[in-house]
């Protein structure tokens, strides 16, 4: 799902093979003297899609590139050291990593990358980015969680600066549950309703006696690899820790194997939408929002162009809300994806130390870090400060103690999201059972990471 990120929109290929293009010329920052008497360094910063306007879409001749463009503005203004200019180019996400390995392989990389960390953490197994330690302060790390600070952490370094984050969680249509005399589990409108796993499962058995017969209670699906998160997820959900803390897979044990189970024993009772080895993600939440499932996988992405659907007569309109992923401790299961900024090593000290100057301005400025209501914000100052515009804010915020790493930050992550779905469409259809998929998945699991720690300049 993670095509569909804050406000995701596919830009035209024209705009990713013109940048594609350009790739090939020799990037060398400028160390002209300005009309001021400093030098001039130049900096190249690159984003996919993220939202429009420096603070609002809703700004004249909003755009993708407007805050970056402001925010280098100000930065440049009350810089001491150098007169710094930034280009800000947008790219397709679909582009990006094509991009990347083009720019890396002929040595000119972007100095910054404004990105969700789930989508790059490869690039500093890779060596391709430096540690940004050194611009995190105090002040930061008390107002930013610190499961969002995990996230962004691989080995013992830092190597992105949390701006704003995706949370995922469950969505459900609350007029279904009423329908199904339901009312006492439901959650307020502006919150993340916490369930037993007890209470879950009287859920999921009440909707399906009451539910007519072409719709069902919880979605599932393990078609491919997108949206495997919530999988992730419900391998938890027994108390699994599913990485060690070297980074290698321990899902194949009691309670790897008994939410596996878990997961069978709901899809046969019928619980779950039928045949989800074939169905996608995006079947399942288009299945939500026809009203064909009573629960279903969301994320604040999701959720409001969900709400926004329904308010311009796109889909039909219920009464949506959010709740956790259960366990069986009582503690529920969430995660996020968070964005934030990256510096890539070019090789130049200057540019390194303008950039990293540039990141922390951005992702610190009381005016700037505003703009991450946008999306959702990692800083628990802004969340308060926006939370009457929009009281989910306070809601994801208190629900940061309850994240998990679903990467793990380990090497490989990318490919290793190849490697889940297969055994989850063998389980779900009985070719193999629960301890045979689970046993698979971890060999495969760690094969892959393995494989990819060999070349990974972090150890864990």
């Amino acid at each position: 799902m993670l095509k569909k990120r804050f406000l995701a929109t596919a830009l035209t290929g024209v705009l990713a093979l013109g940048a594609l293009a350009g790739c090939a010329n020799k990037e060398t920052s400028k160390s002209d003297t300005g009309a001021n008497g400093k030098k001039t360094v130049e900096l190249s910063l690159m984003l996919t899609p993220q939202w429009k306007g420096v603070m609002d879409p809703t700004e004249k001749g909003a755009d993708y590139d407007s805050f970056f463009k402001y925010a280098a503005d100000k930065f440049s203004k009350q810089y001491k050291d150098y007169d710094v200019k930034v280009k800000v180019e947008v790219v397709a996400a679909e582009q990006r990593d094509e991009l990347l390995n083009v720019k890396l392989n002929g040595g000119t990389p972007p100095d910054i990358f404004f990105e969700n960390t789930f989508a790059m953490g490869d690039y500093a197994h890779r060596g391709a980015l430096v540690p940004l330690n050194d611009i995190v302060d105090d002040a930061a790390k008390k107002d930013i969680d610190q499961k969002y600070w995990d996230s962004v952490t691989f080995g013992k370094d830092v190597y992105f600066y949390p701006f704003s984050h995706m949370p995922g969680t469950l969505a459900y249509n609350a007029d279904m549950f009423k329908a199904a005399g339901l009312d006492k589990y439901l959650g307020g409108k502006d919150e993340i309703k916490t369930w037993t796993l007890k209470d879950y499962e009287t859920i999921l058995n009440t909707l399906k006696k009451d539910l007519p017969k072409d719709k069902y209670p919880m979605a599932l699906y393990a078609l491919n690899n997108q949206g495997d998160t919530w999988n992730l997820a419900y391998l938890r959900m027994f108390g699994n820790k599913f990485f060690d803390d070297k980074g290698n897979i321990i899902l194949d044990d009691a309670n790897g194997v008994k939410a596996a189970k878990w997961l069978k024993k709901i899809y046969d009772a019928g619980l779950t939408n039928p045949g989800a080895e074939s169905v996608s993600s995006n079947d399942a939440n288009a299945m939500f929002q026809n009203q064909k499932l009573a629960i279903s996988f969301t994320n604040s992405v999701l959720f409001n162009n969900a709400k926004a659907d329904m308010a311009a007569g796109k889909a039909p309109k219920f009464d949506i809300r959010l709740a956790n992923i259960p366990s069986e401790s009582g503690d529920p299961l969430t995660f996020t994806y968070v964005s934030g900024a990256a510096v890539f090593n070019t090789k130049d000290k200057t540019r390194i130390k303008v950039s990293k100057d540039f990141v922390k301005f951005f992702s610190t400025d009381p005016e700037l870090v505003k703009a991450s209501k946008n999306g959702v914000p990692v800083r628990t100052s802004v969340a308060n400060e926006f939370k009457s515009q929009n009281p989910l804010f306070a809601a994801y915020d208190k629900n940061a103690k309850y994240l998990f790493n679903f990467t793990g930050s380990v090497p490989g992550y990318s490919e290793l999201r190849q490697a889940l779905y297969p055994e989850l469409q063998a389980l779900l259809t009985g070719q193999k059972s629960a301890e045979q998929a689970v046993k698979d998945y971890q060999k495969n699991g760690n094969g892959i990471i393995e494989n990819a720690r060999a070349n990974s300049v972090i150890k864990q």
